[in-house]
Order: C-alpha cells, then structure tokens, then sequence
C-alpha cells in the first residue's frame, strides 16, 4: 500500500527542499478542497485524487494503517502542515492591568487632589505674614514643619500605587488561573487514530495530517478531514452554520468533516486533512484575532457567532451563485476591522435574531446581582456623605475665618486659603474611598477563584465560575445512574439463554455449540470496534474497560464462555460490516448487518429487554429449536426473568438476530421499522452495575441540607428503583413517584399534545425516579422545575448529563454536570463543571464549595460594612465638630486597605466545614445581609463609635496627653490623635475575628489554625500597623507612643472581641425593626422594556443591568439640567430665536415657540408619529443609549429628556410632512419632541 512505498522512499531523500515531492499535495491544496461541500467536494476529490485512497496515497499514509507513527515522519508533517494548535490571544501584560486598574474613578480623584496638594506644599506665598490670614493658617513658624507640607501629597500618590498594583496583581494572578485551567481542559481532550495498525489514544494537539482517525457518537472534531468509512454518521454543524439539522455524511454524497462540529450518530473513520489554523475553526480563529481585541466573554460570543455566519453564507452561496463583489468589501470591512478575510460574506443580522428570540433566558449569577445593587447603594450614601463633609467643613472655616475672627479678604493669603480647600477635598475624598466597598468585588473574585482551585482537588473542574456560587443555592439534583450513582463498571451476571435462566454466568458446555458461536459471533461483531477489554494495569487487578461499558459487559461475557471476541473481529473487520444501525436514545438498540457469500444478509441487534422483545416472533429453545414467540410467552418471559432480574438492581439487555435471505432481493435498509422487526431472540443478560459505595451517604448529606435528588435514567424502572433504594432516594414507605418517560409525557401534556406547567407542577414536587427517559424528558423535567411557581422561591436545579443527547438539559439547568471520564465532549460543552471522577459524592462537595463562597462574601461584608459605617460616621463628625478628620487621608488608605483588600483575601479563603450541609439553602430571594448580621454590625459600630468619640473629645484628659483637636495646618502630628488611629485599627483587628461567624455562633475561634491566610493575614497587619505607628512619623501623621499607651490601645481593641459575645446574646428575634439588605433583582421586577433590550442576550446578567440602571438615571439628570440651562437661555434672548441653542430642534419651549409667529400652521391634523418613524436615520453606535423620547404634553415648560448629547439625536425621517409648512426656514426638519412637533400634537 501507499504507506510502505513511503517507508522505503523516506530513507531515499532527507534533502530539506525536496519536501514538495514528498507529499504531491500542498497546504493551499488541502485548504481549497475543505472549503467545498457536499458534491462539490466529491467531485473535486474525483478529479484531483481519482478518490479517497487516492488522497491518502498523495498523503503518504494508509487508510487501513495509518501513518507509521515514526518521530521524523511527524515532525516532518508538523513542518509541512502545520500544528493542531490555534495559538491563544495574548493575555494582557501587567502594565496593561495597571492601566486599568487607575481608571478606577475614586483613584482618579484621589490622585488630582494629591498632585493639587503637592503642588501648593511647594509654592511659597510671598512674605506676607501668615498671622493675617486667621488663627488656622498661623502657627507654624518651625522651619522643618512647613518643608514637610509634601509628604501627605506624596503617601496618597504612594498609597494611590498600592492599591493599583494589589489591583492588576489580582487580575493578572486571575487571568493566569484561568489560563491554566483551560488548558487544563484542553490537554484532557484526547481523539482515537490509528498508527502502525495499532488504535491508540492521543492528545488532540499531536494529531497531524495524514492521520487516520476514529469518530464516534458524542465527539468534538478536532481537526478538518475527509470521510473514508462511515456508518450511519450524522453531524450537528450549528457551531459553524447555526442551522440545527444534523447533517447526514456519506463518502459519496458529503464526506466533509470539519473541526468544532459535534457527532450526534453513528460512527466512521476520517482522513484529517487540515489541523490547527489551517481547519475551518482555524481560519476564523485567526480572522477574530486580527479584528479587534476585545474582552475575553464577547470574543466568544463574536467568535461563535461569526462561525456560524461563514458556513451558513457559504452554504446559501452555493444554492444562489455568487453575490455582488461590492457586498463582499463592504461587509469584509465591516467584521474583520481590515483583517485580510479570506471568507465568504457574512450572514445578514435578521437571521440570527430569529433564532434567539425563542431561546429560553438563562439567569446570571445572582450572588454578583446582589452585590452590585448593593455597592451601587453603599457608593451613593457615601458619595452623600462625603459631599456633606466637604460642604460643612468649607462653610465651617469661612465662617470662622472671616465672621468669627473678622479676617479681611487680601489676595497674599489666597494661596493658603486655597490649601486649605485642598485639605478639606483630600478629606472628602477618603471618606467617600472608605465608604465605597471597592473591595467586593474583589473578595468575589478570590473567593470564586480559591474556591475553584481548591474544587479543583475535590474533582470539580469548573468551567464557569458563577456555577460555583449557583451550586450553593442548589435545591434540586437530578441525576443520572449509570456511572454517577454507580461503579459504570459493568459485568453479566445472570443470563436467559436457549430457554434456560441461569443465576449466574454459565459454563461454555452448558450451551449448546450452535446457540454459543452464534451468540459469541453476535456480541463480537455488533459492539463498537472500538470497545476493548485491556489487560489489568496491575498485576491481580480488574481487567480495564475501554470504551462504552454495556458492550464491554458484553465483550466480557464472552471471555467468561471461554471464547476470545477478537477472533470474530478479526476474521470480520470493521470495513467488511455491511451496515451499521447505531445506537440512539430513539432506537434503544443497536444492529449490524453482514452479507453473506450467497447474496443473504444476517443481522445482529441488541438493545433495552423490553423494546426489543417486541419486535421478535421467534425465539431459540433449549434444544437450539427456534419456535415462535407469541405476546403471551413474551409476557410470561418478563414475568419470570426480566422483572426478577430488574428488581435485582440488573440492567436487562436483549440479544437477537434475524436473516434476510437471497431468494427475497435486496431489503430497502433506510425503512428501519420494517428492517427491525421479526428478529429471533437469542439471550437475555442481566448486568450488574454496582452502586458507589460512598453515595448513600451522599444522598443522605443532600437531603439534609434541604436538596432533593432524583433519579432521571433510560434504565428499566424496575431496576431504576432497585438502584434508588440502595442509594436511599427512595426510603420504604415513602409516598413518592416513580415514573415512566412515557407516563410522565401521558400526565404533562393537555389533549392537544402539548405540555403544560399546571401539570408538571402536579407531578414533580413528588417525583423522585424518572425511567425509560429520553433526553427531551429529561429537559422537559428541568425546565418544568426551573419554571414552576408553586413553591415560593424558585427552585435552583443541578443536572449531571454524560451523552450527547443531554446537552439541552445541561444548558437549560442552573449549574450543568458533565462526567469526565464516561462523558463525550459534546456534554463536556454544554456543562458548568466537570466532574473529573464521574462521582456523585463530588457534586455534594461542590455544594459545600458553593455555599462556602456565599458564606465567605457575607462574612466580608459583615466585617467591611461595620468598618465603613464606623469610619465615615467618624470622619464626617470630627470634620464637623473639629475642623479636621480624626483619621488623615493616608491612614484612611490604610483601613481601606486592610479592610478591603488584606479582608477579602482573610475571609475569602475560609475552608468549608460539614456544618454547612446542616442548614437548608438561601434561595434567589435571600438577601445577603440577614437581621443576624445586621445586628452584629449594628453592635458592634455601636461599640467602636463610642470607644472612638470617647478618645476624640476626653482622651487627653484619661492619657494626660496634649489636646490634638484644632491644630493648624501642617502642624506636627499629635499623640492623641496617633492613640484614635491605633485604637481604630486594633478594634478592626479583632473584629475581623468576630466576622468569621455569621449565623450568631459564640465560638468565633473554631477552625481558625485551618485557614493560615487568615492567620498570617491578621498577624501581619497588626505587624505593620506596629511599624506605622512607630516609625511611620509625618507621612502617616503618628507619633510613637509608649508601652502603656499600646497596651490600652490593644485593651480596647480586645474589648470588641467581648462585646461581641454580648452582640451574640441579644436574641436577633427581639430586633424587628432592623432591616435586611442586598437583595437580587427578582426577574419580575425587571420592566417590560428592559426584558424587551436583552432578548438578544443569552443570559440576563443582573450586576450589569444595575450598572446599566445607574448609567441611565445618571444620563437623565444630565439631561434634566441641560435642557433648563438651555429654556434659560431661550427665555433670556427672545431677539433672535436661535441664539444660545445649538440646533433649532432644541427649541424646548412651547412659550418660546408661541412667540414667533414665523412658523404658520395651516392644516390642523395632527400628526403623531409612528414608532418606526422616530427611529434614528444612522445606525445607532449601541442600542443600549438609545431612548425614544414620546411626544411631550403640551403647556410643559421644557423636554427633560430631549437632546441630550449622551443620548442620540432623533432626526426625523420623514421631513416632507404635508402638514406642516415652514415660513423663514423650510430646511428645518421638525423633530418629535421639538416645540413645533409639540404644539402639532396638542392641537
């Protein structure tokens, strides 16, 4: 063959330029021919390579052998054709992150004021005296103080580089981790070829061209290739087409297979011939690399969607011929950002919308819902207050400069008046850097991130990050059993065969020799080929399962009947099958057809017991007699052998054959029912597949924490609930369903045939074991429960899936399980997580992980928020009484600091114990801060506030210190105002230790040697905070203070540790009034409109509609005062119309307009424009921005909402309107909202 000419040629010529001749087929070649379809492409192979075999020989390989697996050859096809790698976006460099980080806003303000302060430290006011310019500004004489003025300015910038580079360390740190994971993901993807005639296992990135490779049901193709031997192959192309009909391929019809798309049937052998960046997934790849670097998430949605438009214009364009050239620039320029495309014109918008209208939404994350109304409200009180502060503190020294003193105003004094401005803004801006929790979203972040790589050791692999927080919300389960509940190690242990049930596998002699090589020849050749019994690993271990594991209970059966399978296999290869029906959910069974030398063909079919059973008339008896199969005996036979089998926790499987002789011609094999009936069973099997050992408990642990699991499996219902017992999903005496898929849809669905809500609500509540399922009935069931209202809050559903056919329930499920191991990629896809050991006791883990993260947010929130009341409500009091923050800017930063980043990082990683599985979950509508927490901040703000006002006003009396209030600027730090600091800091110290606990336990110490972060966290702040208060002098405006001093300043920070066993101790039921607060946007309360924007969205992403919601209301204030500003303007100079306004349109008042009589009005009909008339003439940039305005009423004195430069401008398209007639300046459009479209409205 093909391949050993090139073993003998390879040693011939090593010349590096003879590579053309080594393989008579180029790159562009191959590329150019995987750009056609259908038979097109059939005819193109025809001409070029005569056909497959053809290619294949050009390749230098064989279609039986593969490539002969030596290292040269492949570096040599690696060279020539490139790798099976798409190189990754560059991720953003450090310097990037910065950058981002410091557009951050607070810190953009932060840093103008210390860049202003800085400035005015250096400038010296002429020698004027300072004593003039009030008692504030006198008194610093001392040459060295005066030249410390820069240092504040210079440890806000300093501080301002902290927290940016904490920031981008974070992001960057985060990026890494989700880099690593992917490729995590991605090295674990393995594809089966065939090299030296041995089939073997490789990574994805080491298949090369040339090579043969297996497809079967459930793959992910890795690379582009031509089919050279198919059985009943069918391919979903929606990833590249978007048109959802799985595509039939044939060798002699389509034999086109391209990478990215999924195998939903049927099983074949390809020829790859194109991989990496030269595939189809390749070239658009690279196309969305050149056009823009935009944000990870929408590359993948651009990325996805433009997949789908290459193929599917390139199919249209197929069917039409070809379209304009100009189409082609226009939409090239368009998509790819002058990115050379070599693609075809990318599909019109139109279609894609249809689509994803009926797409049912998915909700985001809502723990991150919840958190942004949260700090969107915080961010608002404290923007409130720190406005209030600045406000007071500038009327205060005014008033007691110039009124109270009596100062007169002389310009030499300006610049230290201007200081003190300076001081006062760098005073507000800290209150408002304290009050905002900038840190939350970072504590989400590196609670989800520590979460998901520690989950990463309990054998979740986490695909989506929000999952893991869904999970802890988690109400319902449903499960499969094969594999998750059991071993999926599957062995035959009782048989029906030839008339006789044995409860245990017989010898090979009890059989008779006919009834067994016909038994032995059917399991041989109707298994995939792919399924093998390997050999232990170990010596004295179980030998390994390769493959689907009911075939190798079958294969294995064989091998204890003494008879070797791979005999039959190879007297029979797989090219020699005749045709092969493969197994689908649809069919319940598989069959394989041979021809025989005399024109006849035999069948072998195996599938579910029950569905079998049915199509067979006859059956073999003890003798090897067939004799007929009637439906009494059939029922006689499920009576005795099938349901005591079943109910043994036995998986049933039905062996049977049937012969089409020469004599009848040639069947028509596409009428599948006819081909599947009349069939002669053989056997029946029994197949044990052990329940998990650890699973009860797991179950049980579920059920304690308020989650139900069921049980959705295409097993028997028998054996479904014999599984269940064992599991404990079913206890005896309970009164709960189990069901048929057929019973269920009889139940769901109204006379019409269709499915109704009411009736799934009557069913699933009780349902518990849901049998003979198919995959829509395992959909319907999800989103039957995600939907239902009958329980007050909504139900949050986990799905485990391992085939294909699950993907539509793991997508529609809040948090999708795909199997790791037994799993195809196709399911892998759709998932939220990978379960790495297909085990059920690891989704009970992802359970604790989910709620641990919740926990862990609540627990930050606790402790941030009882910080930021207590910092603000001081800082804006001491301004008020005593002209100054207790708390200077930099010593701000560092509580911000400390509570912000160095918390997060404490509390966030707090392992997850048992406990958590004791109580029932939160639900959607919990709201993060509970009445505990409430209280606990409450208490303790209560506590602190006193500690601190006491120290404030009578702490130099108690330390018999100097009074620290009213210094004048750049006055030397004092004791007293150093000790408030100290005391501040320790009190937040310890109450970081009272945060941990949450639901009012006592014990705030259990399990804190278990989390060193939090240890060491807590250790090093007190360390640091030891050396600012020691050495930190100017900068940080503190003095040392002596032992005593310290050891008061850590009795009172102590003090917060017992207060809080007396916060623990008030009953939170006593405190009614208290209010709970971050609670998520229940999708009822989003409006209609906003439902209305998102329908072209996946998921309703409830942090960005907050966002969204403050962006407007903003814009809309705006707005408000631009268009008063402007009716001023119009009132104050009623000379020329348009003067002061910037477009005639703007004109926004009816008086105004009433005035000048130049517009005449001669017919009186009203014209009120029409939706789609109002729409903007220029496309809009985003749609987002974009506000119809309504025709105003008339007598309202000006438009708020109109012509806002944030919003579009609204130009009318139809400017000819007879109605109106324009004297001086018939150019004018009239605009809706425009004085002239209102007055036209009211009349």
């Amino acid at each position: 063959m093909a391949s050993n000419s090139f073993r003998g040629s390879k040693h011939g010529r090593r010349g590096e330029a003879s590579h053309e001749a080594e393989f008579s087929c180029s790159l562009q070649e191959l590329r150019s021919l995987m750009e056609q379809r259908g038979p097109e492409a059939v005819t193109k192979i025809q001409e070029l390579y005569g056909d497959v075999n053809g290619l294949c020989a050009r390749l230098r390989t064989s279609p039986v052998d593969g490539l002969d697996g030596s290292s040269e050859d492949i570096d040599r096809r690696k060279q020539e054709f490139g790798q099976n790698l798409i190189p990754p976006k560059k991720p953003k460099t450090f310097v990037q992150l910065v950058w981002e980080a410091l557009q951050d806003v607070t810190l953009i303000i932060l840093e103008l004021a210390a860049i202003i302060s800085l400035g005015l430290s250096f400038y010296k006011p002429p020698d004027g005296n300072r004593q003039n310019c009030g008692s504030a500004a006198g008194g610093v004489d001392e040459d060295g103080e005066a030249e410390a003025g820069w240092i504040e300015g210079a440890a806000i910038l300093l501080s301002v580089v902290c927290v940016v580079l904490v920031t981008a360390f974070n992001d960057w740190s985060k990026e890494k981790q989700f880099r690593g994971l992917q490729s995590r993901i991605e090295k674990e993807q393995k594809f089966t070829v065939v090299r030296g005639g041995q089939v073997i296992q490789l990574n994805v990135s080491e298949i090369v061209v040339g090579d043969i490779a297996h497809v079967k049901y459930g793959d992910l193709l890795p690379a582009d290739g031509v089919l050279i031997q198919g059985n009943d192959l069918k391919i979903d192309e929606s990833s590249l087409t978007g048109e959802s009909d799985h595509v039939k391929k044939t060798q002699d019809k389509d034999p086109m297979l391209l990478s990215g798309t999924h195998v939903m049937e049927g099983s074949g052998k390809m020829l790859v011939t194109a991989v990496g960046v030269n595939s189809q997934t390749g070239i658009i790849f690279t196309l969305l690399g050149a056009s823009e670097e935009g944000d990870g998430d929408a590359e993948e949605k651009a990325e996805k969607k433009k997949k789908k438009e290459k193929l599917k214009e390139e199919r249209k364009k197929k069917m039409r011929g070809k379209k304009s050239k100009n189409d082609e620039k226009g939409k090239k320029g368009k998509d790819a950002d002058g990115a050379p495309v070599e693609m075809q014109p990318l599909k019109e918008d139109g279609e894609v919308e249809k689509k994803q209208k009926n797409l049912p939404k998915k909700e985001k994350s809502v723990l991150q819902g919840k958190l942004t109304k949260l700090a969107v409200q915080i961010g608002k009180a404290g923007l409130f207050m720190s406005a209030l502060t600045v406000i007071i503190l500038i009327t205060r020294f005014f008033i007691d400069t110039f009124w109270v003193q009596g100062v007169p105003w002389t310009a030499e004094c300006v610049p230290i008046y201007v200081q003190f401005l300076v001081k006062f803004f760098i005073i507000g801006v800290t209150v408002l850097v304290v009050a905002v929790p900038e840190g939350l979203p970072l504590a989400v972040t590196i609670s989800l991130a520590y979460s998901v790589k520690k989950m990463m050791k309990d054998n979740n692999l986490v695909r989506h990050l929000d999952a893991c927080e869904t999970m802890g919300n988690a109400t319902a389960i449903c499960s499969d059993k094969t594999g998750t509940l059991t071993m999926n190690r599957m062995t035959v242990v009782q048989a029906y065969i030839a008339g006789r049930y044995y409860k245990r596998v017989p010898e090979p002699d009890q059989i008779p020799a006919k009834i067994l090589d016909l038994l032995i020849q059917g399991i041989g050749v109707n298994c995939a080929y792919t399924t093998k019994i390997m050999p232990p690993e170990k010596e004295g271990g179980l030998p390994r399962q390769v493959g689907n594991k009911t075939e190798c209970a079958l294969l294995g059966l064989s091998l204890d009947l003494h008879r070797d399978y791979q005999t039959v296999r190879n007297e029979i290869p797989e090219e020699k099958l005749f045709k092969v029906y493969t197994f689908n959910s649809v069919r319940k069974s598989m069959s394989t057809v041979l021809k025989n030398y005399d024109g006849s063909y035999r069948m072998y079919s195996k599938g579910a017991s029950e569905i079998l059973l049915r199509k067979c008339c006859k059956i073999i008896e003890e003798g090897g007699d067939v004799k007929p199969f009637k439906p009494r005996h059939r029922d006689e036979l499920v009576k005795k052998v099938i349901e005591p089998m079943a109910s043994n926790g036995l998986r049933t499987i039905c062996l049977a054959y049937r012969d089409f002789p020469a004599s009848e011609g040639e069947p028509d094999w596409d009428d599948e029912s006819h081909i599947l009936t009349g069939l002669t069973c053989v056997a029946v099997v029994g197949i044990e597949d052990p329940v998990r050992p650890e699973v009860p408990e797991a179950i049980r642990k579920c059920q304690r924490a308020g989650i139900t699991v069921r049980m959705v499996t295409g097993d028997n219902i028998n054996t479904a609930r014999a599984i269940a017992i064992k599991c404990g999903i079913l206890q005896p005496g309970d009164d709960f369903l189990c069901m048929e898929g057929k019973e269920f849809n009889r139940r769901i669905r109204n006379p019409m045939g269709e499915i109704e809500q009411e009736r799934i609500d009557k069913i699933w509540p009780k349902l518990r074991v849901l049998a003979r399922s198919s995959p829509t009935d395992k959909h319907t069931l999800v989103k039957g429960i995600i939907d239902s209202t009958v329980l007050e809050q909504r139900q949050v559903v986990a799905v485990t899936g391992d085939g294909t056919n699950d993907g539509p329930a793991l997508k529609k499920a809040d948090v999708g399980f795909a199997m790791g191991i037994a799993g195809t990629d196709v399911a892998k896809e759709a998932s939220d997580i990978i379960l790495t050991d297909d085990n059920f006791s690891s989704i009970v883990k992802a359970v604790m992980w989910g709620r641990n993260v919740y926990d862990s947010i609540s627990k930050f929130l606790q402790f941030q928020l009882t910080v930021n009341v207590v910092a603000v409500i001081v800082a804006f009091t001491g301004a008020c009484i005593t002209q100054d923050s207790p708390l200077k800017a930099v010593q701000m930063l560092w509580v911000n600091l400390i509570m912000d980043t160095f918390a997060s990082l404490a509390l966030a990683t707090e392992p997850p114990t048992e406990a958590l599985l004791l109580r029932n979950p939160y639900g959607r509508k919990k709201p993060l801060i509970s009445r505990t927490m409430m209280k606990n901040i409450l208490g303790h703000a209560i506590y602190q506030l006193t500690i601190v006002f006491t120290l404030l006003f009578v702490g130099e009396k108690l330390f018999d210190i100097d009074c620290g209030r009213n210094a004048p600027l750049h006055a030397p730090p004092s004791e007293h105002y150093t000790i408030v600091f100290n005391t501040f800091v320790l009190m937040q110290i310890f109450n970081e230790l009272n945060a941990r606990k949450i639901h009012g336990e006592r014990n705030v110490f259990r399990g804190v040697f278990n989390n060193p972060i939090f240890c060491s966290i807590v250790l090093g702040t007190l360390l640091v905070q030891f050396v600012i208060v020691q050495f930190g002098g100017k900068p940080f405006s503190c003095v040392s203070l002596n032992p005593m001093q310290w050891l008061w300043c850590i009795f009172l920070g102590l003090g917060s540790l017992l207060w809080g066993q007396l916060v623990s101790s008030i009953p939170t039921s006593w405190l009614k009034f208290l209010k709970t607060a971050g609670h998520g946007t229940q999708r009822e309360e989003i409006p209609e409109e906003e439902l209305e924007e998102m329908k072209d969205l996946d998921e309703i992403d409830h942090a960005e509609m907050e966002m969204r919601r403050g962006h407007v209301l903003w814009c809309r204030g705006l707005n408000r005062i631009q268009t008063q500003i402007r009716v001023v303007n119009a009132f104050r100079d009623s000379v020329s119309p348009y003067e002061g306004l910037e477009t005639p349109e703007s004109r926004s008042s009816i008086h105004n307009f009433m005035s000048h009589p130049e517009f005449r009005i001669d017919d009186s009909e009203p014209q009120i424009p029409m939706i789609d008339e109002v729409e903007g003439e220029d496309e809009a940039p985003t749609k987002r921005n974009s506000i119809t305005i309504p025709p105003p009423l008339t007598g309202l004195p000006f438009l708020p909402n109109q012509n806002n430069n944030a919003m579009e401008r609204i130009v009318n398209k139809d400017s000819s309107r007879p109605g109106l007639l324009l004297a001086n300046s018939a150019t004018l459009p009239p605009c809706p909202g425009s004085p002239l479209h209102s007055l036209e409205t009211s009349l």
